[in-house]
């Protein structure tokens, strides 16, 4: 009788090719006899995520990375030496100089905003109070442009209707 076709989660098959990459004394005969299962199907996990991977490269390397990807990368490479880094970013088609800014971005990513927040919330207070006391002083200046504007309307109106003011 033939057996039907295994079903194994997206979660097996990663961490038995994770073993496999963390572990390079360990082949995929190994660990297929291990686990009872085909050495072509760990074979064609392999080849399938390598496909996913290239594909993903293809798409990124246009420098289209998102920030969840350049944090992951930093975390995965910030332990590395640089031989070690050099070859990461060969298999990901990525420069050193990349890796090393994004790592910089990391660790600097909190000192642009070394304030408490207390301190944030006084300076906001006074912002606000600031901007209430220049807009009632443009509400006080404007009335009084308006007030002039009305006065010299009435005064042009009134030159034409009885003439300039004579002079003594």
């Amino acid at each position: 009788m033939k057996k039907g076709k295994e079903h194994y989660s997206k979660e097996f098959k990663e961490s038995i090719l994770k073993k496999l990459e963390n572990q390079p004394n360990l082949t995929i005969p190994e660990m297929a006899k291990e686990l009872n299962i085909s050495k072509s199907t760990i074979y064609q996990w392999q080849r399938t995520k390598k496909k996913k991977e290239a594909s993903s490269l293809r798409n990124k390397s246009n420098g289209n990375w998102s920030s969840e990807d350049k944090f992951h990368i930093v975390l995965e490479t910030y332990s590395l030496t640089e031989e070690e880094l050099s070859a990461y970013c060969r298999k990901k088609g990525l420069y050193v100089s990349e890796v090393k800014e994004w790592q910089n971005q990391c660790l600097n990513a909190n000192l642009s905003n070394t304030k408490a927040p207390q301190e944030i919330e006084n300076e906001l207070k006074d912002e606000k109070k600031r901007t209430k006391s220049l807009e009632k002083e443009l509400s006080k200046k404007e009335k009084a442009l308006a007030e002039t504007a009305a006065l010299l309307v009435l005064r042009k109106k009134s030159q034409a209707i009885w003439g300039d003011p004579e002079e003594e």
